[in-house]
């Protein structure tokens, strides 16, 4: 057992997640992911945790293992075109995660992912998370309108865009 991570996610309150994402941002991230899915036929989530339960995290779940428990809980994987995607943060170990339904995953790939995650984490350590939340949901508009482009109707929305904070 890591006794720094279980501090820190004892440490890490709900309270502290409503500081990090105040009103205004949760708005703008929202408002961004509207925005985004104009422009493709994907579905974006934006699920901020901010620390694990005390079950989780004394067997040692990773932020990873609870993105895709989290992908299949909120039905990503229901999309019309398979081509939802979830971008995942936990807040007390500061680790972003992207899981991508099989239509969208097979064309983009992992280190494409990882670049996208590893890009929101540097904005995070620098405390701007409202603009690494925004730049992580656009990265990954730009993969979906590249390879779901939108079909010049109004496409269903089929995941609410509302960031979800647990």
């Amino acid at each position: 057992m890591n006794l720094k991570r279980i501090v820190g996610h004892l440490l890490t309150t709900h309270r502290q997640l409503e500081r990090t994402f105040p009103k205004a941002a949760l708005a703008a991230i929202e408002q961004t992911i509207k925005a985004s899915e104009k422009q493709h036929a994907g579905q974006v989530r934006f699920v901020v945790e901010a620390a694990l339960d005390n079950r989780p995290l004394f067997r040692g779940q990773t932020a990873r293992e609870r993105a895709l428990e989290l992908f299949s809980q909120l039905r990503l994987w229901d999309t019309q075109h398979n081509n939802g995607v979830l971008i995942y943060l936990l807040l007390a170990d500061r680790d972003v995660e992207i899981v991508a339904d099989r239509g969208i995953h097979a064309r983009v790939g992992t280190e494409q992912w990882e670049a996208v995650c590893r890009a929101m984490e540097t904005a995070f350590r620098q405390n701007d998370y409202k603009a690494g939340a925004i730049h992580g949901i656009e990265a990954v508009s730009r993969h979906l309108s590249r390879h779901f482009p939108a079909d010049g109707g109004a496409g269903q929305n089929e995941l609410p865009d509302a960031p979800m904070l647990l």
